[in-house]
């Protein structure tokens, strides 16, 4: 008997509890992006510098990625609900730092953030399987957390602009957002499958898998690992450079930024919801925004640079309805929190963007750089297209 027959099957679920518990992912995206939406407000009333904000800004990054490899594997083994609701009370706390971090010092931002990126990215892996298995609709979870990351910074912004305390109370709806999905997701069951006994010595552990097992297992991996991770970077290189690196490089002010981080995945949602699963329109499109993106930093033109947010939304919205379908597609049942994990780990690569940017900005000016980001995008489509095309014809039509 194999790993994967040691472990009890799920038990069917009615599709409404993955719509209930997939709020918990809008939680997630809220929490990222709220912040975004305030890096402006940091920079001029806390006096932290420009590269101390995307600093902060990118140490999300640097909490989310660990936590991805190591909550995935935990969902596997012990059941996706757990981990995910421990996640969401480790997320509003987090944002509870942030508010405590305007108030006491700003020494309580950083771990704040970091916890921030804890607990989103446990969410990420726990949550995007159990939503998953709940709803049967391996784009859902992206869509909520999408969802999150638009109305996050926009209504962030909107508080920032025109309420008292703008780095305290901009944080309030968040917290009410998580307690009440915490409380949705109480509701809907478990579905990860859970380890039985130990097999028996004699013929549990000197069996071995099927050889055809161990082959569609191999080409399943080997197709992640060519198919999805190399493309996987781009989902949040778009978005990033459309809410952090375009706002500041054309002098916008928060009401600008707020309704670019509302722009950008609102219009990835839309995009998601019914793209088709190839990566090269994602990389292709995400060129044309980063080429918009270039020409508004040049300019300063705003039009052109909302412009640019919305056509970096959709390629964003299209990278990421691949990474997440071909993920469900290709995983192992029994392993699906795990490589959703590893997905979402290749992903948030991504958005270490800004930084970079800020780091090479005594090098170029912004719009080469922008400039250079859309010549890659282009290479990595070729690239793409290419190896596609060299595939055996039985995995292209799989991919």
């Amino acid at each position: 008997m194999t790993a994967a027959s040691a472990l009890a099957p799920p038990t069917p679920i009615a599709k409404p509890h993955g719509t209930r518990a997939a709020w918990i992912m809008l939680a997630s995206g809220w929490s990222a992006n709220q912040f975004s939406a305030l890096l402006g407000p940091y920079h001029s009333e806390l006096g932290l510098t420009s590269s101390a904000v995307t600093g902060l800004f990118a140490v999300y990054v640097v909490g989310l990625i660990p936590a991805l490899l190591i909550a995935g594997p935990l969902a596997d083994r012990h059941g996706r609900r757990p981990v995910a609701l421990a996640a969401l009370g480790l997320n509003v706390l987090s944002t509870l730092m942030l508010m405590a971090g305007a108030v006491w010092g700003t020494a309580l931002l950083l771990p704040g953030r970091f916890l921030t990126g804890i607990s989103a990215g446990a969410l990420l892996a726990a949550g995007s399987a159990w939503i998953k298995e709940l709803s049967h609709s391996p784009r859902l979870s992206g869509l909520y957390v999408s969802a999150g990351f638009a109305t996050g910074g926009l209504a962030a912004a909107l508080i920032a602009q025109w309420a008292p305390e703008p780095m305290v109370t901009a944080y309030v709806p968040h917290v009410v957002l998580g307690v009440a999905a915490g409380l949705l997701a109480l509701t809907a069951p478990e579905t990860g499958r859970r380890r039985t006994k130990a097999p028996t010595p004699d013929v549990e552990l000197n069996a071995e898998p099927a050889p055809a097992a161990r082959d569609l297992d191999a080409e399943a991996r080997s197709r992640f690992r060519r198919r999805v991770l190399p493309v996987a970077p781009w989902v949040f290189v778009a978005p990033t450079i459309g809410f952090v690196t375009l706002p500041g490089a054309i002098h916008a002010g928060l009401l600008f930024t707020g309704v670019a981080t509302a722009v950008v995945p609102g219009i990835g949602l839309l995009t998601a919801r019914r793209a088709v699963a190839t990566p090269v329109p994602g990389l292709l499109t995400t060129a044309v925004g980063a080429a918009l993106a270039a020409t508004a930093a040049a300019s300063g033109s705003r039009v052109l640079a909302m412009a640019a947010a919305a056509v970096l939304g959709a390629g964003y919205g299209l990278s990421l309805a691949h990474g997440l379908t071909r993920t469900a597609a290709l995983a192992p049942p029994h392993q699906l929190a795990r490589w959703t994990a590893k997905f979402w780990t290749a992903a948030y690569l991504g958005m270490f963007t800004p930084y970079v940017l800020t780091l090479l900005g005594d090098a170029a000016p912004t719009w080469e750089l922008l400039a250079a980001v859309a010549v890659l995008a282009v290479v990595a489509a070729v690239v793409t297209r290419l190896r596609a095309a060299g595939a055996p014809v039985a995995e292209v039509s799989r991919a």
